[in-house]
């Protein structure tokens, strides 16, 4: 070694450490029988108050000395979590199969350290690399009061979360090409928000459409029904062709569309048969909220109340209704937006204008909790375990009474949907028919598709569709819809969630044979955030 190279000894490996004294680069490069000068030293001393700066260094280099050198052991006594961290270190060497790893830190930021991995994956002869940069906080121990390095799976790996593990090694399934409904190649590289979907679609079909599985590094998720999430292909396996029911034209739209708002989801489907022409998310966490999200859908279930109470002969489009300032139910008082009223203006109008209390004040003649909750499920198909394709929710309208009751008639209390439940939603209301959701044939797995108990009343389709055109050409949706051409119908909504600032955004519509549904977390109105991607969508058919 020259004079520039100093290197210690942990765990019987010797260690490099390149650069001199200091932060520098940890490699494994050899073996040797003792230690040389400038051992890294692994013991901590106790102390009190904030962790400083030259701890912080130590506590990290000689982290990442240890586990540079494979040092399970000596890794996890310099964390908070000793059982976790030795654990994930010693998986790291004997099962994601790093036959070499090179860590560099880089300066400090207080008592965080960034550094980089380059790791060699070798698996039975094939060697990859595989790098990515990641970081270390160092906390002080409770009981120990020694610096020490807070454990988060991250650590390992930045795309590590809670309870998920690094693995390599031979492929579970094959790999897939899928294809859009005309053919056209599908991949997380064009279309991002297909990402997690694409890899279920893997985990669910690749072993039922021919192919060979390769070889590859992947993320082992928490839960044994999430997919796979592969990091580094190792060698390759031949693949087979999936076709889905997505549409490229339309996943560009709402891919593009949900780029502009935060936390935004949204969701295409066909209405005349139910095919998903559309997924696309933006979210910090990654999560796919369009198809598994839970939350109120605000206005957006007028569609749903509205053909119950025409469904019970309550209301009729053309008749009056009671759109007062406010209504008191269940001892609760309801409002409408900035206590809007229209007098003498028919259901139509409350439904086009979105007049909450015109939706409640029927509730005193439903005489039946679960009437909402029937609708729901008997036409609209909600809460009848769809089976997409892919793992989704099919949201939930619970029977209710007093105040729970009233505020589910305008989508707010304990019903929860996403935006693939509100297209569906929407595509029942203008078809009169149920068609579940999917994404690919279920000739695939001869999984059972859901099916309403009853399709909806023609008179009561006829009057859904003509009070959401009204909405798209002369109600709350009317700005956003402008652009759309076509036949077209929309619904706008709102919602409060408990803490947030700002209510969640939603708008549904359809344009010809196509309905989306769009939801932005805290993104305001509907016609606000929501509204925008929706007619982007429905324009791009």
């Amino acid at each position: 070694m020259n004079g520039a190279a100093k290197g210690a000894i942990i765990g019987g490996v010797f260690l490099a450490m390149l650069g001199g004294a200091g932060y520098g680069v940890y490699a494994l490069v050899g073996d040797s029988g003792e230690a040389k000068d400038g051992d890294i030293s692994v013991q901590a001393e106790k102390g009190s108050g904030p962790v400083g700066a030259k701890e912080t260094a130590a506590t990290a280099k000689a982290f990442l000395a240890a586990w540079a050198a494979g040092d399970e052991r000596v890794a996890a006594e310099l964390t908070n979590n000793a059982a976790a961290a030795q654990t994930a270190v010693g998986d790291f060497r004997t099962k994601a199969y790093v036959s070499k790893a090179v860590i560099t830190p880089g300066p400090p930021n207080g008592t965080t350290v960034p550094f980089k991995v380059e790791a060699e994956i070798t698996y039975e002869g094939t060697t990859k690399p595989l790098a990515y940069d990641s970081q270390l906080t160092v906390v002080r121990g409770v009981t120990s009061g020694k610096p020490l390095v807070d454990w988060q799976p991250s650590v390992i790996h930045p795309q590590l979360q809670k309870d998920e593990r690094l693995r390599a090694g031979a492929a579970a399934n094959p790999p897939v090409r899928a294809v859009d409904r005309n053919g056209e190649e599908l991949t997380p590289e064009k279309y991002p928000s297909l990402r997690q979907v694409l890899d279920e679609l893997r985990q669910n079909y690749g072993g039922k459409t021919g192919g060979r599985p390769g070889a590859e590094v992947w993320i082992e998720p928490a839960l044994k029904e999430s997919p796979k999430r592969t990091l580094l292909t190792l060698v390759e396996g031949e693949p087979s062709t999936l076709k889905t029911y997505l549409d490229a034209k339309v996943q560009a739209a709402a891919e593009q569309a949900v780029a502009k708002y935060p936390e935004a989801s949204v969701v295409a489907v066909q209405p005349s048969n139910g095919h998903i022409l559309a997924v696309a998310n933006h979210r910090t966490d990654g999560f796919n909220a369009a198809m598994r999200g839970a939350r109120a859908p605000g206005s957006t279930m007028k569609i749903v109340t509205a053909a119950m109470l025409i469904d019970r002969g309550l209301v009729a489009a053309d008749k009056p209704a009671q759109c007062t300032k406010d209504v008191r139910w269940g001892g609760r008082t309801f409002h409408n937006l900035d206590n809007f009223e229209l007098p003498g203006a028919n259901f139509a109008t409350s439904f086009a204008k979105s007049c909450n209390t015109a939706f409640i004040k029927p509730v005193a003649q439903v005489h039946d909790d679960a009437a909402l909750s029937k609708e729901a499920n008997q036409v609209f198909g909600i809460d009848l375990d769809w089976r997409t394709g892919i793992q989704s929710v099919d949201g939930t309208v619970p029977t209710a009474t007093g105040a729970e009751e009233a505020a589910g008639y305008i989508g707010q209390g304990k019903i929860t949907m996403n935006p693939l439940n509100i297209a569906s939603v929407t595509a029942t209301a203008r078809t009169g028919v149920f068609r579940q959701p999917l994404l690919v044939s279920p000739e695939l797995d001869g999984r059972k598709i859901a099916t309403a108990e009853r399709r909806m009343k023609p008179s009561v389709q006829q009057q859904l569709v003509a009070m959401m055109r009204q909405t798209a050409t002369a109600g709350t949706a009317e700005k956003v819809m402008r652009s759309v051409g076509g036949d077209k119908g929309a619904k706008t909504g709102s919602a409060e969630v408990d803490g947030a600032g700002n209510p969640d955004s939603w708008f549904t519509g359809y344009s010809g044979d196509v309905a989306a549904a769009a939801m932005v977390e805290g993104g305001g109105h509907g016609g606000d955030a929501a509204g925008p991607i929706v007619a982007q969508v429905l324009k791009a058919d």
